[in-house]
């Protein structure tokens, strides 16, 4: 065979100029075709053409200042809207800023060049390039703290419960405001999306919680639930036919959170399983260093959180997630019909239960049984406990 017919399944690179008139899905399609513009194409198919198609589950990881930046606004509640994301762990930190918008609070342009000693002199804060007045933080604070004294907090809850209640709340503030489509929070108590936080603590959220504990508050959140209820919606999707995929933005605790769902499943719970079916993640993270943002899907194949079967169509997309996301908004937006909402909170106890019934028919406390060819080896690690 000559050097020309090996490369006969590999498209021509002969692209067509750009337009004035170009759409963003277009320029992705036709212009978008080597290095991590290449990859960015490939994960705007990989979203239109095989994860959200067949009613697939979308899980979504949020780590980075997405939601001060305004991609909550622009990029997030839209696909939320579309029935493009399903479910979503977020650091508790993009969701605290998202509450700037459902409350009204002003944040602004600037630039990363100022002088910080006299921003705070001013009681000005700075995110790289956005700033807003102390007193944003001061009013969130206070909303967070006036919303959880209610009686309906007054007990121990999973965070996804939290953030639907907390919602609630924004939600109704938001429209006395005027306001639409302005929240995260709120869009996904409308929709009855399930927002998790691996890491609760880690957050002013998490930090007025636990002064009002001072307070004698009785709110805690139930990390076991959390945990067990993520596990629960993968397990809802591979159980009844369905595929379940990721979508990471950034990489740290939320995109962990999102991929150990599966060996939860299936090396904790000893359930049958492959692993997620597809794999996107947009980070700037370096896989060498051995961080898990960095991690790629094939090591997620040996840790069980991703399918062998679907690895050829992970991608990994080596970019500022507000580049990205923006752009595969646009693409899915207009390549692909809004779906039906799954409405996942909603039905929340109902999957708990399965997964729960599941478990205790498989599951053992000591070792569990694995489909996997691994050697057998004596352990004094486990009591023979059942």
């Amino acid at each position: 065979m000559s050097k020309t017919n090996k490369l006969a399944t590999c498209p021509r690179l002969d692209p067509l100029g750009v337009d004035k008139d170009i759409s963003a899905a277009d320029l992705v399609d036709r212009t978008f075709l080597a290095y991590n513009g290449g990859r960015l194409r490939e994960a705007a198919r990989l979203l239109a053409e095989k994860m959200l198609p067949n009613d697939g589950f979308i899980g979504m990881s949020l780590t980075g200042a997405l939601t001060p930046a305004g991609l909550g606004k622009s990029c997030l509640i839209p696909l939320m809207r579309a029935g493009f994301v399903d479910w979503i762990v977020s650091t508790g930190a993009n969701l605290y800023h998202d509450l700037h918008y459902g409350l009204d609070l002003a944040l602004y342009q600037g630039s990363p060049f100022l002088d910080d000693v006299k921003l705070h002199r001013d009681g000005v804060i700075r995110i790289y390039d956005v700033l807003f007045h102390y007193n944003v933080l001061l009013d969130t604070d206070a909303f967070v703290r006036e919303v959880i004294q209610g009686t309906e907090f007054q007990r121990p809850m999973g965070t996804d419960e939290f953030h639907y209640l907390l919602g609630k709340y924004v939600h109704a503030r938001s429209r006395q405001l005027g306001l639409k489509e302005a929240s995260v929070l709120a869009t996904a108590y409308a929709c009855g999306i399930p927002i998790f936080t691996s890491s609760p603590g880690d957050s002013s959220i998490g930090m007025n919680v636990a002064a009002m504990a001072l307070r004698g508050s009785r709110l805690m959140f139930d990390v076991n639930r959390d945990v067990n209820q993520t596990a629960a919606i993968v397990y809802e999707a591979k159980s009844t036919g369905h595929k379940s995929s990721v979508f990471i933005l950034g990489g740290g605790s939320p995109k962990n959170f999102i991929l150990q769902t599966e060996p939860q499943i299936q090396e904790v719970m000893g359930i049958p399983e492959k692993g997620h079916d597809y794999f996107l993640q947009c980070t700037d993270a370096r896989p060498d260093t051995g961080g898990l943002s960095g991690a790629t899907p094939a090591e997620a194949v040996s840790w069980g959180k991703v399918d062998p079967d679907t690895l050829p169509d992970c991608v990994v997309c080596y970019t500022d997630s507000t580049i990205a996301l923006p752009l595969l908004t646009a693409c899915c937006l207009s390549r692909v019909k809004p779906r039906r909402l799954k409405r996942l909170y909603d039905c929340r106890e109902e999957i708990l239960n399965k997964v729960k019934i599941k478990y205790l028919k498989t599951g053992t406390v000591t070792k569990i049984k694995t489909s996997r060819k691994i050697a057998k080896r004596a352990s004094s690690a486990s009591l023979d406990r059942r």
